[in-house]
């Protein structure tokens, strides 16, 4: 299977709702169910945070809340930006993992001494931070809970697993063009993405499990994928 680049990443997207009629939520709901059974296969009793941005990455990882706390996981949302400033199918899911009251911390203003405080009491940290649609160098909140993943990760027995790619990441190159989360896994969607053929990826990255995110085969078919 090859890989996508960021503009075929969108264009599966686009497809899939408007020419097939599968609506994003829908899209997102088994985006994260899935990421939500690899996470549990992989670590069946760990205590989980689940770092989210502002865009649809952390809709991703707002399902994800909800479908390991049904698994039995004890799971948190450390939250990087204001949860007002959702749209679309990720306030949507917002507005689900806040009624049933999964817990959240809002840390768009913390320190990185408050994000380590944090992450200090789980076994996995997840980061649906930034998405493939991100370009740039990570600031503000984002960059300061990259940075605080990765010094958690690197100073006790403490995993990541990236949500379709590490954020920071670039899609398309596969560099890092500021901080960047240094995954131990990453869930990716549909397909790999072409950056993560880039030799220094590999060590950005960790294992790459491609998840199925209910595409129709026959879309998948038209872009090479089937």
């Amino acid at each position: 299977m090859r890989s996508l680049s960021r503009a075929e990443v969108r264009e599966v997207d686009r497809r899939a709702i408007e020419d097939f009629g599968l609506p994003g939520i829908v899209l997102m709901e088994n985006a994260g169910r899935n990421a939500a059974a690899l996470l549990h296969a992989l670590a069946p009793s760990a205590t989980i945070a689940i770092a989210c941005g502002k865009g649809n990455n952390a809709g991703d990882g707002f399902v994800m809340a909800r479908h390991l706390e049904n698994l039995g996981h004890a799971v948190g949302l450390l939250l990087a930006g204001d949860p007002a400033e959702h749209r679309g199918d990720a306030a949507t899911q917002w507005r689900v993992v806040e009624r049933a009251g999964i817990p959240f911390e809002r840390l768009a203003d913390g320190s990185p001494a408050d994000w380590e405080t944090s992450l200090a009491r789980v076994d996995w940290i997840v980061d649906a931070l930034l998405g493939t649609g991100a370009t740039g160098a990570p600031r503000g909140a984002i960059a300061t809970a990259i940075e605080a993943i990765n010094a958690a990760s690197r100073r006790r027995d403490v995993h990541v697993l990236a949500v379709d790619l590490p954020s920071g990441m670039d899609c398309d190159t596969g560099l890092p063009p500021g901080a960047c989360v240094r995954a131990d896994v990453t869930a990716t969607f549909v397909a790999r993405k072409i950056g993560f053929e880039h030799p220094a990826a590999a060590a950005l990255t960790g294992d790459v499990h491609v998840l199925d995110i209910g595409v129709p085969r026959t879309l998948l078919a038209d872009i090479g994928l089937a």
